[in-house]
């Protein structure tokens, strides 16, 4: 930073004595010019690292969502926290640096700038703080060449809406200063309150340690007594968590192992690395395959991965059973019963994100519950948990939640699987089948293409846009691998939010189809660089000689219908998918 010599002379931090040394600091106004493209995903803003390191990048989009508080930033108490990943030091320090300038009255951080997604989502609820800042690019890769992000979460703990996200974007437009305290010295790696004084005026950074709230609340959701006698020890089901490297490893380490008295071996990639080891921190099939592998031997009974900030997760059975998402989804509201949170609390509803299938519609159904099909994105759930209209909610992309937080929680999905299996006295497949057996089955896959050119990608989009605004495209029958498909509907969804009225349009091309079928196509909102394009397949079945076979193969004819409507292949030139879910 440059500042001029009367600055430099104004901004020395003085030590004083009294009954604790406390920090005097001057705020330091700093002129800057906008940068293009901060513009606030459906989960912040993700980039290279090499963006966010370019000289103010960081300082502008932060200052951007300081400003976008409003009268509310004066004397507020925020949260700070990140997944551990490359440059997430240097960013807690801006942020502490620059809050300080800003008028907050408090931080709590997490040490070292650590927590994971869920925790910080507690912490805010939990002390009642007025929002949070994230630092993660959740599950994309980390280090130096890769990616990094920053969210910002409200005062119940969720994400930004979208009247939040737009109003920092439209400030990142505008923003010709920000305001930090470039000499404030906090050492947030080491637990304690330290207290300053910044133009006269109390400024508190608490760090504190970012495992011990998360623990109390998962206790006071389940019964880990039942669940140990499950899984803790010689001669119990054996469990498998890979964290990937991510910010579970902590979590996991102490409520598997010391919680739970799971052996050693039971918790692996649990050391957090800035690069997260090299790897691809997203627990899916692909990105976590050395647990695909591990399980195929049928020596544990239970496996689980989370992703690099710690929302999503992967379930396995014994012989890597896979349980989608989706299912995932329907069965634990299928369950809650046997999860003592909500014995007491009651369950109220269910959501699910729409490309998600339609399993969980159908537990609703037969409950009398109300759920609800949003769009992408976990800031749409918010106003249906604050508003208490539902309990947990999902999305197909490995997200599952409910009501103790607003945000995605991958290791307590992995704790309602063994709350369940401990109360059932059942296994994952054999719990999956009784529930297909008795809802039907929707067979689903989604195929991801990373790292595409922008161009033919926006044309795909637009030509399917052209494709479901002709009336002529409704009764067009497609026949691939033996069977055919007759087009029944389509449309762009949109969403009108049940307890506010606010609407969210273009949400991601539907084409349905007569018997249930259906496809959907988005760009991806969460990316950093190039259009990784999504296509998501949905078919429902009940006939129980259907009911477990292969999912590849009973999608397979309608995937190849979704290939030949869109030109995907053609327009990106990639024939084969980066992953398949």
């Amino acid at each position: 930073m440059n500042y001029s010599g009367k600055q430099l002379s104004e901004i020395a931090c003085v030590q004083r004595t009294s009954d604790r040394m406390v920090q005097e600091c001057v705020v330091v106004p700093v002129p800057t010019s906008r940068f293009e493209g901060q513009k606030p995903g459906t989960s912040g803003l993700r980039k290279t690292v090499k963006v966010f390191q370019q000289k103010n990048y960081t300082e502008n989009f932060v200052q951007s969502i300081l400003s976008a508080m409003g009268s509310g930033l004066e004397g507020s108490t925020l949260v700070v926290g990140g997944d551990g990943r490359f440059f997430m030091t240097e960013a807690t320090d801006i942020i502490i640096k620059m809050s300080a300038a800003n008028k907050v009255s408090k931080l709590i951080v997490g040490k070292g700038g650590f927590l994971s997604t869920p925790a910080v989502s507690n912490i805010i609820r939990k002390y009642k703080a007025d929002g949070g800042f994230i630092l993660t690019a959740s599950h994309n890769p980390g280090g130096p060449d890769a990616d990094f992000g920053i969210k910002f979460n409200m005062s119940n703990g969720g994400p930004a809406p979208d009247a939040a996200t737009n109003t920092m974007f439209e400030n990142t437009k505008s923003i010709q200063s920000y305001n930090i305290c470039p000499d404030l010295q906090c050492d947030f790696h080491s637990i304690g309150v330290y207290e300053y004084m910044v133009d006269g005026k109390p400024f508190t950074v608490q760090v504190i340690d970012p495992c011990a709230d998360y623990i109390e609340l998962m206790k006071s959701i389940f019964d880990f007594d039942q669940i140990k006698a499950l899984v803790g020890g010689e001669g119990k089901l054996k469990v498998l968590i890979n964290s990937l490297h991510g910010a579970t490893g902590p979590y996991a380490e102490k409520i598997f192992l010391q919680e739970l008295g799971c052996p050693p071996s039971s918790c692996i990639k649990t050391n957090v690395l800035p690069d997260f080891g090299g790897g691809h921190p997203d627990p899916n099939l692909t990105y976590a395959a050395d647990l695909v592998e591990a399980m195929r031997s049928g020596v544990h009974g239970f496996g689980a991965a989370f992703d690099g900030d710690g929302d999503r997760n992967m379930i396995l059975g014994q012989n890597a059973f896979f349980v989608t998402p989706c299912d995932s989804l329907a069965v634990l509201a299928n369950n809650l019963e046997h999860i003592p949170y909500f014995k007491k609390s009651g369950v109220k509803g269910f959501a699910r994100s729409m490309p998600t299938s339609a399993a969980v519609d159908r537990v609703a159904k037969k409950k009398g519950l109300e759920c609800f099909d949003t769009p992408t994105g976990w800031k749409y759930f918010g106003n249906l948990l604050d508003a208490g209209r539902i309990s947990i909610c999902g999305e197909e992309s490995f997200g599952t939640g409910s009501d103790h937080v607003r945000e995605k929680d991958g290791i307590w999905a992995a704790l309602a699987w063994l709350q369940i299996l401990a109360s059932k006295n059942t296994t994952v497949e054999e719990l999956l089948k009784e529930h297909w057996t008795e809802f039907g089955r929707n067979f689903f896959t989604r195929y991801d293409y990373e790292g595409c050119e922008s161009k033919p990608c926006e044309q795909m989009m637009k030509n399917l846009e052209a494709y479901i605004s002709d009336p002529a495209s409704i009764g067009k029958v497609y026949t691939a691998l033996g069977k055919s498909y007759t087009v029944s509907a389509a449309d762009n969804f949109s969403y009108i939010d049940p307890v506010d009225g606010s609407t969210a349009s273009k949400q991601g091309i539907r084409i349905m189809f007569s018997d249930g079928s259906r496809l959907v196509f988005r760009l991806s909102g969460t990316g950093s660089s190039g259009a990784t394009v999504r296509m998501y397949v949905d078919s429902y079945e009940n006939s129980p000689d259907k009911l477990f076979g292969s999912a590849q193969e009973m999608l397979a004819p309608c995937v190849e219908v979704g290939l030949i409507i869109s030109q995907l292949r053609e327009l990106t030139g990639r024939q084969e998918p980066t992953v398949i879910t």
